[in-house]
C-alpha cells in the first residue's frame, strides 16, 4: 500500500476536492473525520453528476431513477458527495482479498484502515500488480524453502522448482501422493505467480 495518502474532510469543498485529484493524479479521495477515521470516500464518478446536469434540467422519470446523482450535482462539500460506508480494507488483509474486493465493488483504490477504523494507506490497482515484478529466482527460492522442504522433507528424487515468467514447474517423485495437490495450491497462492505446472508424480508403494 502506499502510506502517504492525500485525503479530506467531510466539509472540504468541491473545488478543493477536484484541485487534490488533480495535483495527485488520483482517481478517488478517503474522507476523513476527527483523529482519522474514514468515514466515506469521494471519487470522480461522484463529482461528474455536477457536470452532466449543469446544463439540462432532466425529466421526472430521469429524476426518480438517478436521485442520488441528482443530490450530487448540487452538492457542494465532501460530506454531500462522498459514498457511504466507505469500502475499506483492513492492514492484515491479503492481496488477493484486497484484488476481490475491489473487483466485487468495482472500485480502483481502497483505503487501508486499522482494527479501529483509523486511515493507514490506500491500496490501488497498480499496487496489487506490482507483485508480479518479483524475480523468478526469488519465488523458486521462497517455493523451495516455504513449500517443498516442509511438504516433502524426504522425497525418492529430488524436486525441482524452476520460476519462468513467473509460471512455476514443479517435477520430482514424492512419497506423499496426498500432498501433491496441497503443494500446488500453496504454489499458486503465492503472491507473484502467474500459474503453476505441477508435474510431480508418487513413488510406487513398497511391497516388499
Amino acid at each position: 500500500m502506499t502510506r502517504a495518502v492525500v485525503a479530506v474532510g467531510r466539509k472540504a469543498p468541491f473545488k478543493d476536492i477536484v484541485e487534490r485529484m488533480e495535483e495527485w493524479e488520483v482517481s478517488a479521495l478517503p474522507v476523513l473525520e476527527g483523529d482519522g477515521r474514514v468515514i466515506g470516500v469521494v471519487s470522480e464518478a461522484d463529482l461528474l453528476p455536477k457536470e452532466e446536469f449543469r446544463d439540462r434540467d432532466p425529466d421526472r422519470f430521469t429524476q426518480l431513477r438517478r436521485l442520488s446523482d441528482m443530490a450530487k450535482a448540487g452538492a457542494v462539500c465532501a460530506e454531500e458527495l462522498m459514498s457511504t460506508p466507505a469500502v475499506v480494507i483492513h492492514a492484515d488483509a491479503t492481496l488477493s482479498e484486497a484484488a476481490r474486493t475491489m473487483a466485487l465493488r468495482h472500485v480502483k483504490r481502497l483505503p487501508v484502515v486499522n482494527a479501529e477504523g483509523i486511515l493507514e494507506g490506500v491500496v490501488s490497482r497498480e499496487d496489487l500488480l506490482k507483485v508480479f515484478l518479483r524475480d523468478d529466482n526469488d519465488l523458486a527460492d521462497e517455493i523451495r524453502h516455504d513449500i517443498v522442504d516442509a511438504l516433502f522433507p524426504a522425497p525418492v528424487e529430488p524436486v525441482q522448482v524452476v520460476v519462468t515468467d513467473g509460471v512455476a514447474t514443479l517435477t520430482g517423485r514424492v512419497r506423499d501422493a496426498d500432498r501433491v495437490p496441497l503443494a500446488e495450491r500453496l504454489v499458486r497462492g503465492i503472491e507473484g505467480i502467474v500459474g503453476v505446472d505441477c508435474r510431480l508424480s508418487a513413488a510406487a508403494p513398497d511391497t516388499g
